[in-house]
């Protein structure tokens, strides 16, 4: 399995769109076996999820998404945890625990200058 986390400077990146890197994860037997972190070259918002599945991620944590994006990982059957703050590593290991804290209800649907989704 693989989990994706929308990165920056060690902590949950609070606008999938606007992602510039993700820290991926290996996992096997329930435990992480490796991580990366992977430059996304400049894609943005719709190319996310596409990028996303190339890379065999099975499942994503983030901050703040919009409607358009939701469905475009679900389509690709990427399992999404959004609504997610706090340290990558930590929040991983709180999924793998059953005990991560998410919220399916985050949606963002504004943006502009100084926005910040879900924070």
């Amino acid at each position: 399995m693989k989990i994706a986390v929308t990165y920056e400077n060690g902590q949950v990146f609070q606008h999938f769109g606007h992602t510039s890197e993700f820290k991926i994860y290996e996992v096997e037997d329930g435990k992480v076996v490796s991580a990366n972190i992977v430059s996304t070259g400049g894609k943005g918002h719709g190319s996310l999820a596409g990028f996303l599945k190339d890379a065999g991620v099975t499942t994503l944590i983030c901050g703040g998404i919009g409607g358009g994006a939701k469905a475009a990982l679900a389509e690709l059957d990427i399992k999404l945890l959004p609504g997610v703050t706090g340290n990558a590593d930590e929040q991983v290991q709180h999924l793998l625990a059953g005990d991560l804290i998410y919220d399916p209800t985050v949606q963002c649907s504004h943006h502009g200058e100084g926005h910040k989704c879900h924070e």
